[in-house]
């Protein structure tokens, strides 16, 4: 597992890419706005949003915005997508 860190000023934006890895964006401050090419939104303070392995998207930032990136495995290593289950 890695955390990265992440700051993006007002008006900053991330260009379109890919992760190899499940990746879980936690902002911390602000809010950043996510386009998969498929459906978009806000990810606001204290929410996360889940990014699975060869999905591609972009985010920007329209207000000062912090996050924690945190990427769930080894490049070269097979991945899973993310699923969240309930315990019964």
């Amino acid at each position: 597992m890695r955390v990265v860190g992440l700051r993006l000023e007002p008006g900053q934006k991330v260009p379109e890419h890919r992760n190899a890895i499940p990746v879980a964006l936690i902002v911390t401050e602000g809010r950043l706005h996510f386009d998969d090419g498929a459906k978009e939104g806000d990810v606001d303070t204290g929410e996360m949003m889940l990014i699975n392995p060869g999905e591609r998207h972009t985010y920007r930032a329209d207000v000062g915005t912090s996050a924690y990136l945190v990427f769930a495995g080894l490049p070269g290593v097979r991945s899973r997508t993310w699923s969240l289950r309930r315990r019964q």
